[in-house]
């Protein structure tokens, strides 16, 4: 495995524990600025919308640049982002500082995954996208606990002092570690001399989105988020409501969920360098069945640990394949890529806001469940319909290594 992947896995993970830390952390921020429950929550809402904004924003302002020096310059965004966090005096500094670090994350796992894919062999590529979101996945598992254990012993502000080290590490090994080259044109060694090199310019980039198989694995990224999250939103309200667990059982129960995504990100990018719209296809119907399923037997304990974690593999095998696809017929537009992840946070936002509607309309606290399962059977049919068309000939993509 190259090391500048564990360099890219490692600024992943300390990404993803900026994003995930902070639910653990709500109550005491809240306290010590002396402001509101819902006024506290901005600190993720505001992340969120962050995202989406920066994915697009800074891949487009950064389009000519080499990727590395626009990966350095990311993870400098988020150290900073997460320096302001930890020092801030009042309650708008800090909401500063998580948007600043909010503005790099979705630019960083679109452009890294196209750095990641340079670094490996074309048929290794969604295994290597797959490595540099592991640190993401592993976030997801120990983001919330991690900010709540240091919260609670050193308070608030070591936690995003400890998120600080994480991206100067990162940093580090991103300077030291990714070659300077990886990412724009692919090893010379795995390519081949009808590769493409990447698209540069902005209007290159633009250019990319007049491919309909880009759009249609745009779409069928943001109807899977939007399924699983649609879901996973009120996963708590389910546990707690139907299954007949303890609010203290929830922690751990979120981390089988975790740990379900982590083997679903290794073994779907395993399986996406084999046949990859058949992955995708097959990720999205098991998430698909497995919503449905665990809307039946939500009221089953041992049932209930079982499909959450099924839930979490299902849910993050096809990321990425849908990260490797959106590129390949993106022709290498780093755009595209960075299009994917605001792509997943529209999704994460249409899913919540459906799945909230049915629980208003007095459908219980499965109906989310049921909500997310017909939101991912539409991306199945959305997959299905982009796999059929791209067996022509005429639609086939390039390699970008």
């Amino acid at each position: 495995m190259p090391s500048g992947l564990i360099a890219l896995a490692l600024g992943g993970f300390g990404i993803g524990l900026t994003e995930f830390l902070i639910a653990g952390l709500l109550p005491q921020v809240a306290s010590s600025f002396a402001v509101s429950e819902a006024t506290a929550g901005w600190l993720i809402s505001g992340y969120a919308l962050s995202v989406a904004i920066g994915a697009i924003a800074l891949t487009a302002a950064t389009a000519r640049l080499p990727r590395k020096q626009v990966l350095v310059g990311l993870v400098v965004l988020f150290v900073i982002g997460n320096l302001m966090s930890a020092v801030a005096p009042n309650y708008p500094v800090m909401l500063s500082g998580r948007i600043v670090a909010a503005l790099c994350h979705g630019s960083f796992f679109g452009i890294g995954s196209l750095v990641a894919r340079g670094l490996v062999a074309p048929e290794k590529k969604s295994r290597a996208v797959a490595v540099m979101f592991a640190g993401l996945t592993v976030a997801n598992v120990l983001g919330v606990p991690f900010g709540a254990l240091v919260g609670e012993r050193w308070g608030w502000r070591a936690a995003f002092w400890a998120v600080t080290a994480i991206g100067v590490l990162a940093l580090a090994g991103i300077v030291a570690l990714v070659p300077g080259g990886a990412g724009e044109a692919g090893p010379a060694a795995v390519k081949g001399p009808a590769d493409p090199a990447p698209a540069d310019g902005l209007r290159d980039q633009l250019r990319a989105f007049r491919s309909r198989q880009v759009w249609l694995t745009l779409t069928a990224t943001a109807l899977s988020y939007g399924g699983m999250f649609g879901a996973f939103s009120y996963i708590a309200y389910t546990f707690t409501e139907v299954g007949g667990f303890s609010s203290e059982d929830v922690a751990w129960l979120l981390m089988v969920y975790g740990a379900g995504l982590v083997v679903g990100n290794l073994v779907g990018g395993r399986a996406a360098d084999q046949d990859r719209d058949r992955t995708l296809v097959l990720a999205l119907l098991g998430l698909t069945i497995t919503l449905v399923v665990f809307g039946l037997l939500a009221a089953s304990a041992t049932a209930s640990v079982v499909l959450v974690f099924l839930m979490g593999v299902t849910g993050f095998a096809s990321v990425p394949g849908m990260i490797t696809r959106v590129t390949d017929f993106a022709h290498g537009a780093a755009l595209a890529a960075s299009a994917n992840v605001s792509a997943s946070n529209i999704g994460n936002a249409l899913g919540a806001w459906l799945g909230g509607l049915a629980i208003t309309a007095g459908l219980g606290y499965t109906s989310p469940l049921y909500v997310g399962a017909g939101i991912c059977l539409i991306s199945v049919v959305v997959m299905a319909v982009a796999a059929r068309q791209a067996r022509s000939p005429a639609q086939q993509p390039d390699r970008v290594g």
